[in-house]
């Protein structure tokens, strides 16, 4: 199930369009699991060998990088919100719901 369900969030973070971000919680609430957004942070540490997952556009409900640990460098997932345009001060995004983005309902 654990495979399956990576997969699911893959599919998921591969949309989210640039310039925007998502939040754990949304995503496990798109696949239809909402209790499960430390799962979907799992599948997100997990991911950082595939280069066409954008985890760095996945944060938490209030827009903190509380995964930029996970990322290679001190700054990276900052410096790649920063990229597509989104400020981030002491690793918050500042207009956060105008950057979310919320995924649909998924029949993945």
């Amino acid at each position: 199930m654990e495979e399956n369900f990576f997969e699911r969030v893959y599919a998921i973070v591969r949309q989210i369009p640039e310039g925007k971000v998502t939040s754990y919680g949304a995503i496990a609430k798109a696949l239809g699991t909402a209790r499960s957004a430390r799962m979907v942070g799992w599948a997100m540490n997990a991911s950082h060998n595939i280069e066409d997952v954008p985890a760095h556009r996945v944060v938490n409900r209030q827009g903190m990088l509380s995964g930029k640990h996970h990322f290679e460098g001190t700054n990276l997932m900052q410096q790649l919100l920063e990229n597509e345009g989104i400020v981030v001060v002491n690793n918050q995004i500042i207009n956060f719901e105008m950057h979310f983005w919320l995924p649909p309902m998924s029949n993945l």
